[in-house]
């Protein structure tokens, strides 16, 4: 009697909000597009289970508890999976998606990691394979170079390691995060010459960045990039303006109808959340991730 070889594999996939960014897509090797850039690596994010059934025809089915398509995941899923046998691959999102939390690079690399273990492929080509569908798919620009590590990242050249360098520091600050509309779609703004020409020219503080890192730094160039960039929908540029006059550094996440705030001293935190519960805003507090993308979820600071 034959028995079928049958495997399960769980990945995480860390979040993230990105609250200054330049494009940067003119590298020959796709694998050295995206974004310079800076942003904050969420405890919650997206997780793939994926079951493998080695005997059959090659077969695929990628499912997600947000109850619709999920393409740029499927299109990992297709690349990576086995020639042979049954692959279902259920994603499931602790953050909203389209609202600026890098869901659609957190799945594709949660997916790539997952299927990548049942099909023998290494680590480095499962992230070029996430980075490569987040990239043409229009999910995002650098999103997956972004959570391959925790805390703060900075995105000093584009592009997935090694063709990209990204430095991550330890953080530990909650960050206060509130979604206040509907869904922003990144093909919308990334399909934009336009647009991606006003996001370059609101972007002129990311060297000064660079070069003094630092939790307030980024958090001060945050808030120039939405105030310059006019992308803001006018619930989140109206609560941007107002947590920043009760005491915290508030900036748009890119790109979402989201905003993530730090208050500036615990003497401002209770105020700004009663604040916040009195005007019937679901604002929620989310640790920075220890680490990157992998098998385990990742831990907070």
């Amino acid at each position: 009697m034959k028995v079928d070889i049958e495997r399960e594999v769980r990945a995480f996939a860390p979040g993230h909000v990105t609250g200054i960014f330049a494009p940067a897509t003119d590298a020959r090797d796709p694998r050295g597009r995206g974004s310079r850039g800076a942003g904050i690596v969420l405890e919650l994010g997206a997780h793939a289970e994926v079951r493998y059934r080695a005997t059959g025809p090659r077969r695929i089915r990628v499912t997600s508890d947000t109850g619709s398509p999920v393409p740029i995941s499927t299109d990992v899923a297709r690349r990576l999976a086995p020639a042979r046998g049954a692959l279902t691959v259920n994603l499931r999102h602790d953050l909203p998606v389209g609202q600026g939390f890098g869901m659609s690079a957190a799945g594709a690399t949660a997916t790539a990691l997952a299927v990548a273990r049942v099909s023998g492929v290494s680590r480095q080509d499962a992230i070029a394979t996430a980075h490569l569908a987040d990239l043409f798919g229009g999910g995002g620009l650098g999103g997956v170079a972004a959570i391959l590590g925790g805390g703060l990242e900075l995105r000093r050249t584009a592009g997935i390691p090694p063709w990209g360098e990204v430095e991550h520091r330890e953080l530990a600050v909650p960050v206060l995060v509130a979604v206040v509309g509907g869904p922003l779609p990144s093909p919308r703004f990334l399909r934009s010459d336009r647009t991606l020409a006003r996001i370059r020219d609101a972007a002129t503080g990311l060297d000064e960045l660079f070069e003094d890192p630092g939790l307030e730094a980024f958090l001060a160039a945050s808030e120039r990039f939405t105030d310059r960039d006019g992308l803001a929908p006018r619930p989140v540029a109206r609560l941007v303006s107002s947590l920043r006059r009760r005491g915290a550094w508030a900036a748009q996440a890119m790109f979402g109808s989201t905003v993530f705030a730090v208050p500036r001293s615990e003497r401002a935190r209770p105020g700004i959340v009663t604040w916040l519960l009195a005007r019937g805003v679901h604002g929620v507090e989310v640790r920075p991730a220890r680490r990157g993308a992998g098998f385990g979820r990742p831990q907070p600071f």
